[in-house]
């Protein structure tokens, strides 16, 4: 699977596969799309002592990362991810590639405040969990790469990770991830989307 480096349009990084016609982030920007989806969207819409977050696509941790300066609370970060980058593909990246080097598959005390645990797995081989999250980040390819990430099935795994009241957020829009949400229980609202996408998902567990 060939993988480049890629420039958005607001300067940072993001990885593509010509293969998928994918990329780990918006071309109109990789931060500003994490910001909106995942900071702005989920995580302020957060209001506990200490946050669980579940993330399903790590990537290029950005996501992480971002959650990492922007937290208030302590945060405990559990992030899955199949097809781990590169270090070579970690080093060009023009964002901080620091949780890049911490190991796979145990939790690891980043600061006083922030908890990462990246699971070296595919999200269908994850077992249950004895903890619930308050926030997923739902960060997979589109449903048209890998529909199989996209499924009733798998948004009930995802709702049974969450707390009654977590919240679920993801880039995609698309009605039939929507329908999707509802018949695994969800409360689904569209949102604003970021630069470059009309709408966005945010789903709650009731």
């Amino acid at each position: 699977m060939k993988r480049e480096l890629l420039v958005t349009a607001d300067g940072s990084h993001t990885i593509a596969i010509p293969d998928m016609n994918v990329t780990y982030h918006s071309t109109h920007g990789a931060i500003q799309e994490s910001m909106h989806v995942f900071i702005h969207s989920g995580l302020h819409a957060i209001q506990a002592p200490a946050i669980r977050i579940f993330e399903m696509g790590f990537g290029t941790g950005l996501n992480a990362l971002l959650t990492l300066q922007y937290a208030t609370t302590p945060v405990y970060y559990y992030a899955v991810e199949q097809f781990p980058l590169t270090a070579q593909e970690v080093e060009g990246l023009n964002y901080g590639a620091d949780l890049h080097q911490y190991p796979w598959n145990k939790d690891v005390k980043i600061s006083e405040k922030f908890t990462l645990h990246k699971a070296h797995a595919s999200l269908l081989d994850v077992a249950p969990f004895v903890q619930t999250f308050h926030l997923i980040y739902y960060d997979a390819f589109a449903p048209a790469a890998q529909p199989e990430l996209w499924s009733v099935a798998v948004f009930e795994k995802l709702y049974s990770l969450l707390e009654p009241g977590g919240i679920l957020v993801t880039y995609c829009s698309k009605g039939d991830v929507r329908r999707a949400m509802l018949a695994a229980g969800f409360n689904v609202e569209k949102l604003a989307g970021p630069p470059g996408k009309r709408e966005m998902l945010r789903a709650v567990r009731p």
